[in-house]
């Protein structure tokens, strides 16, 4: 192949209409050197240096061209004229020559690409002013149009490939966005996703525009996470948001809970898979106090979280820019010591467990970077801060542990949820409980990023076959074969009633929440009363129980669940029981009763 080959190809396509409708071939040939974008490659223009001198090369090179362009049928003029065309091009590439040495290319460059000359540059000038090292690979590109196309579209598969093996070394950390309605969870998720380059600018500007028409000028950055039209339009979660963002030490997932009592059961689900509860409470006048009062999701949603097994609480109070608050540390200070004692009674360590920071969703103030307005404040804004908490413990040797939250059809059937232990790679054999179906894991995706191996606390999509989507429900559980989770109907647990109006005896029925799943059940049996400060149990049964105290019951779910004892397994050991839209009791799973035939 001829150094000049592809490029005058491409211009006489071109010039060939022309030629055969307006002109003669000259002209042509004067467009080809005006716009021979191909010689700007000083290096292969110098190659011609040796070449002029040396005239049985060229003129081979010459015959090669001359019969590409034949077979090609891309010149129909005579050989004469082929021949004119080439001197032109020499003469051409030989000013150019004497132009490159005298812009201070050196004469060893020359000479060193004259000893490759007759292995690359073949293909190399033709790519159109390849540079030296990336010569060959532009040249494919610029000689072979269709191939070209080809190539562009596998590019973007090799680029995300890099990013899998970074994504699981990088630890995993599920936080999950809880508080009263109106806090401004979801602008706080939607401004730490700007502040973290995972929403594009232009993206919110769009959403800006939208809330303007619509008289909600502040919900845009919430519209990020809130991305059903209903939500939108009403400017509250329904549904548990998702998102993620990268740090340079950790990978963390937003779950962005609803904030109204009616979807409480949704916000369980989200804390439930989560490591890290970030308590989202208002500063503005009134807004604090409504959330914190007796029926305020402050409250209730920090209780939740506990018994969903959050180990370490952010207190964010948000709102902290509005004029009534204005960055004061007196609201900020009467906040922490309404919120305190709540807390250490829930079960958190005020020392330990519990960290406090002022911010504002809004502005993004105090989210990534310090504010000169709050000088008070020392501590890290909260970014780093999440970056340098100590790393979880986590094993990968236990079994494999995936309660399901979510699944849907595509291309097969899809399941979301978070592995809680042990390790799944691809098509590998599992056995989904309680209804013991076997199937096979056929592509892995954590965080929308598709992978061969997840670890645990990772938030996966897995299409699964050998199973349908019907037969699948939120709560289900995936397990390695040979080590099968537990499922039954009736256990015992330890119960604390945390807010009745009347007395509970045995026949109650109320709704029970553990891990993902969600099943009524019916107190058949009150089996002892527990001091809470000695932990003694009575030695009589009791026949009823009230707010307050702490009991030993047996329940009977309506349907076949799984679960384990908290002793053994503490993320499927612990439950939430809820009656007419109240949290009521919180407990755990003492023992596993078997069903009698």
């Amino acid at each position: 192949m001829d150094p000049r080959e592809a490029a005058p190809d491409c211009w006489e396509q071109e010039d060939d209409v022309e030629a055969t409708v307006v002109g003669p071939l000259e002209s042509a040939l004067t467009d080809l050197n005006v716009n021979a974008r191909d010689f700007v490659p000083n290096i292969n223009a110098a190659e011609f240096v040796p070449t002029f001198a040396v005239k049985k090369p060229t003129e081979n090179h010459d015959h090669d061209d001359i019969q590409a362009l034949n077979d090609s049928d891309l010149m129909r003029g005579t050989k004469d004229e082929i021949d004119g065309e080439i001197e032109t091009i020499a003469k051409m590439e030989e000013s150019e020559t004497e132009a490159t040495v005298e812009n201070g290319v050196s004469e060893t460059t020359t000479e060193e690409a004259w000893d490759q000359k007759l292995a690359e540059p073949n293909e190399a000038e033709p790519g159109g002013g390849p540079e030296p090292d990336g010569g060959p690979e532009e040249v494919e590109v610029t000689a072979v149009t269709p191939e070209m196309v080809e190539e562009e579209e596998e590019v973007p598969k090799p680029k995300v490939a890099p990013c899998q093996p970074d994504a699981p070394k990088k630890e995993h950390v599920n936080v999950v966005f809880i508080g009263h309605v109106d806090a401004g969870k979801s602008t706080i998720g939607g401004q730490i996703m700007y502040l973290t380059g995972m929403v594009e600018k232009r993206t919110l500007e769009k959403y800006e525009r939208e809330a303007k028409e619509k008289n909600r000028e502040t919900w845009y950055l919430s519209w990020a996470l809130d991305t059903n039209q209903e939500e939108r339009d009403k400017g509250k979660t329904v549904e548990v948001g998702r998102a993620y963002f990268e740090t340079e030490k950790k990978h963390f997932t937003i779950l962005d809970a609803p904030g109204h009592k009616s979807f409480v059961p949704n916000m369980i689900g989200g804390a439930s898979q989560a490591d890290l509860a970030v308590l989202v409470i208002s500063a503005r006048k009134g807004e604090f106090e409504t959330g914190f009062e007796k029926g305020g999701q402050t409250r209730e949603h920090a209780m939740l979280a506990k018994t969903a097994g959050v180990k370490h609480l952010i207190v964010l109070v948000n709102k902290m820019d509005d004029p009534t608050v204005n960055w004061s540390l007196e609201r900020y200070e009467e906040c922490k010591e309404k919120l305190v004692p709540f807390l250490k009674k829930v079960g958190f360590n005020p020392k330990k467990d519990i960290y406090f920071m002022p911010c504002s969703g809004l502005t993004g103030a105090n989210l990534k970077e310090p504010v000169d307005t709050c000088p008070w404040y020392t501590g890290l804004p909260f970014i780093p801060h999440l970056d340098s908490l100590p790393s979880l413990r986590r094993s990968n040797d236990g079994p494999v542990r995936l309660a399901i939250v979510d699944k849907y059809k595509d291309m097969g059937t899809v399941i979301l949820g978070k592995l809680e232990s042990g390790v799944i790679c691809k098509a590998q054999q599992l056995v989904m409980m309680p209804n013991r179906h076997t199937v096979e894991v056929l592509s892995l995706l954590s965080d929308d990023v598709e992978t061969d191996e997840a670890v645990p606390g990772e938030n996966l999509k897995l299409r699964l076959k050998g199973i349908e989507e019907e037969e699948i429900l939120p709560g289900f559980i995936l397990c390695n074969p040979d080590n099968l989770c537990h499922s039954g109907k009736t256990f015992d647990a330890q119960i604390v009633i945390i807010e009745h109006k009347s007395i509970i005896c045995p026949g109650y029925n109320a709704v029970l929440h553990i891990h993902t799943c969600i099943e009524e059940i019916q107190i058949t049996a009150l089996i002892c009363l527990v001091d809470k400060k000695t932990g003694e149990k009575s030695k009589t049964r009791p026949r009823f129980v009230k707010q307050d105290q702490v009991c030993i019951a047996r329940l009977r779910a309506a349907g076949t669940i799984c679960l384990e004892t908290f002793k053994d397994f503490p993320q499927f050991g612990r439950f939430t029981l809820r009656d007419e839209g109240k949290t009521i009791a919180i407990g755990k799973v003492l023992k596993l009763v078997a069903e009698r035939d």
